[in-house]
């Protein structure tokens, strides 16, 4: 084991964040209450989880640029889920299943064992047999300082599935035992594999949790099961699906599974048997906006489940942002999970509102946001498959519906190459925005629909119009 190059190489990246740090936090396009790496760039959210009385977040991280290279993991707490204190480093890569300049310390989780706080992480390398991809465990005392064990890899791609396709592993624990959900492909097929442990650092294959019949992609990434108001989800990022006129509209997708008597999608007590289980169609997109990845969710002490996602696709034709100022991407609000009507329905956390300053009034039917940063509620719509409505975001950004179709499409330099995106609601009555200077969160009947799209606006302050008939309307400066 190499401890002290960890160690080494943490020290190393510290000093990269502090030299850059306040330069990069003045560039023009900086989010002001979105969680964003301080330099560097950001993908997926790992490891989130409440520990000794804070909140967690570990994160998908260069700090050395704005573009994707080798993945460190980067470490905050809060107290609230809005207010963030950045710690150091909690990965680096450092070991020979870990230390490869395009592979490192990949996603995964965190869960408490033996008073401790446990990461289990894809370690990535290449030492001359095409990329490897395994499941490592850290652990801490203090929650900060993390060190490898001696054994990893501890979970390794079995026959058959390739090597470089097995990765971001999901950990939970029920009863007395540790399970383990890690994305695979066999056969040109995606899989969900089920481990379980009873000490975190040995682990035995239960079965192929749910698998794909070729639908649903040939990889599923950043799989997760939870449970909700009594249902069952999986959640997976599948690859390889093809795109249609109002459905799987990015790259790569982002959805979930419910369990029902028929499909039995997830094991009823999360323990696995010994049978495989193909999914159903009933995939449900959690984000039908251009910018959504790899979400995952946690429970709080008081048991609401919150989902976190990535502002970003992998591998997307449209720009994130000028990549000059030293960074790039930033992670959604922290959004409650609820279950109504047979999907699951995503909400702002309501600590969001401590952030609310002045109410912003109207000026000749139009909104102004100073630094295109705050909050929009349309509510009481008047707004049926039958009837139109529009929101006008500066000059280039629309939220239209008609026909049953919700429209999200920019037509200017403000989208950075994106184009339009839709989704299908039998009504419209009630439309949130959430603006933060290059982000756009848009939530539709109480999070029914939810769409997430990066924004860059020409001039520094934000202008929005609603064009249509509502019982009330609130704007908030945040």
């Amino acid at each position: 084991m190499s401890k002290e190059l960890m160690i080494e190489r943490i020290e190393k990246a510290q000093k990269e964040i502090e030299a850059k740090r306040e330069k990069i936090q003045q560039g023009k396009f900086r989010q002001n209450y979105h969680f964003m790496a301080e330099t560097g760039w950001i993908n997926d959210p790992n490891g989130l989880i409440y520990f000794k009385g804070k909140y967690h977040f570990f994160y998908q991280y260069n700090p050395y640029s704005g573009f994707w290279d080798c993945m460190h993991w980067g470490h905050a707490v809060s107290e609230d889920m809005i207010h963030w204190e950045y710690l150091p480093l909690a990965l680096a890569p450092s070991e020979v299943y870990d230390d490869h300049l395009k592979g490192g310390c990949f996603s995964g989780s965190a869960i408490e064992h033996d008073g401790k706080l446990f990461l289990i992480y894809t370690g990535t390398c290449n030492n001359g047999n095409g990329f490897e991809q395994a499941q490592c465990i850290a652990y801490s005392e203090d929650g900060i300082h993390f060190e490898k064990y001696e054994g990893n890899p501890v979970i390794t791609a079995p026959e058959g599935v390739p090597t470089d396709l097995f990765r971001d592993p999901k950990v939970w624990k029920h009863d007395d035992t540790y399970y383990v959900v890690c994305g695979a492909s066999q056969n040109g097929f995606a899989q969900a594999r089920l481990y379980k442990s009873t000490d975190m650092f040995h682990w035995e294959f239960v079965n192929v949790l749910a698998e794909s019949r070729g639908e649903w992609g040939y990889m599923w990434e950043c799989p997760d099961i939870f449970a909700l108001d009594g249902h069952r989800i999986l959640a997976v990022c599948p690859q390889g699906v093809p795109s249609e006129a109002e459905q799987y509209q990015n790259i790569y997708q982002s959805g979930y599974f419910i369990e029902t008597e028929e499909t039995r999608t997830v094991d009823a007590s999360f323990k696995g048997t010994k049978e495989t289980r193909t999914v159903d169609a009933s995939f449900i997109e959690w984000d039908m906006g251009f910018d959504f990845y790899a979400p995952q969710t946690f429970e709080t002490p008081a048991g609401r489940r919150i989902l976190i996602g990535w502002a970003g696709v992998p591998d997307a034709e449209y720009s994130s942002n000028p990549t000059n100022e030293g960074w790039q991407h930033s992670l959604t609000v922290p959004r409650e999970l609820r279950y109504h009507n047979g999907k699951i329905y995503q909400l702002p956390i309501r600590e969001l509102g401590q952030l609310r300053k002045k109410e912003i009034l109207p000026e000749k039917e139009s909104y102004v946001l100073d630094n295109g940063c705050g909050e929009l509620i349309f509510d009481g719509i008047a707004a049926s498959s039958s009837a139109a409505i529009c929101v006008q975001i500066g000059t280039g950004c629309s939220l239209s519906y008609e026909k049953g179709l919700v429209t999200l499409q920019f037509t200017d330099d403000s989208g950075a190459g994106r184009g339009k995106r839709v989704a299908r609601c039998e009504a419209v009555h009630k439309i949130q925005i959430l603006m933060d200077v290059s982000i756009l969160e848009i939530y539709i009947n109480d999070g029914e629909i939810v769409m997430t799209s990066r924004i860059f606006f020409p001039e520094k302050d934000a202008t929005v119009r609603f064009l249509g008939q509502a019982e009330m309307i609130q704007a908030w400066q945040l």
